[in-house]
């Protein structure tokens, strides 16, 4: 019997404490069994003195580098994972889901890397002025945490929970202690030996314990940070931790909730979006055999339709065929155990105190190509609560499997009051063309939900669906969901920084953030910037143009090449009960003829104009005024070279175009990024 190791302080190590026995999904044998790390606080510690060292040490940029080598070499194996995850009941399209999804944030999560620029911390929003002359400013800056993101993963998602996660905490620099389920902790084992092996990440940035992790949290600090994703009851015991509370570590939850999916009345029998509906139900109920924390729970329609849905679903989960998916046909695996079975059943049995089975039968499977006695099988079970105000279970308890309940409503109004019975779920969808009806939705029930679907013909083809969470969307919701967000793009990584309000005076926090900060020394270049490389150019580097004075004939001539006409510009006589006493100059023509002033022509490092971040146009420009540019290297973010990349190796400077007039005063200020050669 294969006794499964961990990988902690830098090796793999032998299981200690009772041990867990897991089991192949179809046939109940034995595959292994795993436990636990025989010291956890020397885990932590050496995550956060070695695996945190390293990381912090790498730029955001080079972090994102990192994740999009490791999700490459990942997807080169993942064909090894995917006969393992097999063994977990899953079907080729659950496997799918599990492994290409986890790599798919790997992914994502590396597509960030110019976001959060070529530093080792990252500057958060704009500069916010303290004081009169402008001598003192703020600057939010966000670091790493210098502790350990211990990971509390759950059976469902062997391989997408832990990288889902990994992610955002790799990218943000601080290590990971992932604590897989016991359950299906094998499939999770093969991964971690693959990233192990590639010595892509940094030694101690990944820690992996198989077993129950007891005394995990006994040791936490206030640099380390939990997550945990399973049941709501388990999770309301972990959150109230007295170790958690004492070091104010924080703690994200996602919990298993009871998602529900709605019919909008417009979406009648013979529409395409009560074909949508169906289809999408069905898809919920079945795939992961119903294991997904955002699968549906509670199907709600108009009662006009109530039996048109309960016929049309029927026959649907009537033609998904249960067994191993390697027998062809088979469209349904097998829960992850047969213990889940029973776990399943047994809140079956309170559901239907309030509910009848109207598709199903809970105590017979027919099952191809797999044991039905040794093997976790079940059937797709469909329950009718008739009556959903009145017995309330369906929004109280949680069959974890191929089990969900419907119900009717009256309207909106009343489909809206049965959602929210559910205490705060992950997701909620719409199946509607009605913007009407999908706006009193999302008013009346948003705040209940971390996610919504508005699904209807228009969308249908491209939809991720109900139950896919997005790398760049939260992952969370409210309530009974745990009040948790995970991923959610720059606000997931977010969860792993410390922002901080640093003070001080322009210049300094210019030279410090490597972001110029206005009012701070810009330096008058001696070459024009222009003429620099990639690597020459320092953050404060200014040119200071010549003058242009603007004239009548500028502004004819502007709108003649434009086309821009606008009164404003053309129209002395239509001024009245407007800001301007005059004909006023196009934004665009300062824009343009700024750029005119501040240009070099000749052939040089700069390659292109990369685009236009920030445009502010302050004050009215009007024939007889003049003008000047200050040209400032604002901040320089890198970029990689790709192998079959033509163009020379290269970064993107932002810069601060600020368009003065005779008195000094900014009439317009613009950040423009331009595309320049290294050395």
């Amino acid at each position: 019997m294969k006794r499964l190791p961990n990988y902690v302080r830098g090796a793999w190590e032998a299981p200690t404490g009772p041990e867990i026995t897991q089991h192949n999904a179809y046939t109940g044998e034995i595959i292994s069994v795993a436990g636990d790390t025989s010291d956890p606080a020397s885990v932590l510690e050496y995550g956060r003195k070695t695996g945190g060292a390293a990381l912090r040490r790498m730029t955001f940029f080079e972090r994102g580098l990192m994740l999009k080598q490791l999700a490459l070499y990942l997807s080169e194996r993942k064909e090894a994972y995917y006969s393992v995850s097999h063994l977990t009941g899953a079907t080729r399209t659950d496997s799918w889901i599990d492994i290409d999804g986890g790599i798919g944030n790997l992914f994502a999560y590396a597509s960030l890397r110019r976001q959060m620029g070529s530093e080792r911390f990252y500057v958060d929003g704009p500069t916010v002025g303290l004081s009169k002359e402008g001598t003192f400013v703020a600057q939010h800056v966000m670091v790493p945490k210098q502790g350990v993101a211990i990971h509390i993963n759950a059976f469902n998602f062997p391989v997408w929970g832990m990288l889902e996660k990994c992610a955002v905490n790799w990218l943000a620099g601080v290590p990971a202690v992932v604590k897989a389920s016991e359950v299906t902790s094998f499939l999770t084992e093969i991964v971690v030996r693959d990233i192990v092996s590639c010595g892509i990440l940094p030694e101690g940035a990944l820690q992996f314990i198989g077993g129950p992790g007891r005394n995990l949290i006994e040791h936490v600090e206030m640099q380390d940070v939990v997550t945990f994703t399973g049941s709501a009851a388990t999770g309301r015991v972990l959150k109230s931790h007295p170790r958690l509370i004492s070091e104010s570590v924080p703690f994200n939850m996602e919990a298993d909730s009871l998602n529900a999916m709605v019919l909008g009345e417009d979406a009648a029998p013979g529409t395409p979006e009560f074909d949508i509906f169906i289809k999408n139900v069905r898809s919920e109920i079945t795939v992961k055999a119903g294991q997904k924390c955002t699968a549906v729970r509670r199907i709600v329609v108009p009662v006009q339709f109530l039996e048109d849905v309960q016929i049309q679903l029927g026959k649907e989960l009537s033609r998904t065929k249960v067994g191993d998916p390697s027998v062809e046909g088979v469209r349904m695996g097998a829960l992850v155990s047969r213990t889940q079975r029973e776990r399943v059943l047994q809140n079956l049995g309170l559901l239907t105190r309030s509910s009848s089975v109207v598709f199903g039968d809970p105590d017979r499977c027919e099952v191809l190509g797999a044991d039905p006695q040794n093997g976790a099988f079940m059937s797709p079970l469909l329950l009718l609560n008739e009556r959903p105000f009145e017995g309330q279970d369906c929004h109280n308890v949680e069959a974890f499997g191929p089990v969900a309940t419907l119900m009717p409503c009256t309207g909106i109004a009343e489909a809206i009051e049965l959602v929210n019975l559910g205490k705060g779920s992950l997701v909620s969808t719409i199946c509607t063309m009605s913007p009407d009806i999908a706006s009193e939705f999302l008013t009346g029930s948003g705040a209940w939900h971390g996610r919504m679907l508005i699904l209807n013909r228009e969308s249908a083809k491209e939809s991720t669906g109900h139950g896919s969470p997005m790398p760049m969307l939260t992952h969370g919701g409210p309530g009974r969901a745990g009040g948790g967000e995970e991923m959610g793009g720059l606000r997931g990584v977010k969860h792993y920084l410390q922002r901080v309000a640093l003070q001080g005076h322009p210049t300094m926090l210019s030279e410090v953030t490597k972001v110029y900060q206005r009012g701070g020394a810009r330096p008058e270049s001696e070459v024009h910037p222009f003429r620099k490389h990639f690597e020459d150019l320092r953050v404060g580097d200014t040119l200071t143009t010549a003058n242009h004075t603007v004239s009548e004939t500028d502004i004819t001539n502007f709108a003649n090449v434009s086309g821009d006409n606008f009164y404003a510009h053309m129209d002395v006589t239509s001024l009245e009960g407007t800001p301007f006493t005059g004909r006023v100059a196009h934004g665009y023509f300062i824009l343009s003829k700024a750029a005119g002033l501040f240009v070099d022509a000749r052939k040089g490092p700069v390659l292109l104009n990369y685009g236009l971040d920030e445009c502010r146009f302050l004050k009215p420009v009007y024939p007889g005024m003049t003008i000047g540019v200050k040209l400032t290297v604002r901040e320089k973010i890198e970029t990689e070279q790709r192998p079959d990349d033509t163009l020379p190796p290269r970064g993107i400077v932002r810069w601060q175009v600020d368009v003065y007039d005779e008195t000094g005063e900014t009439v317009a200020l613009a950040v423009i990024l331009t595309m320049v050669k290294k050395k």
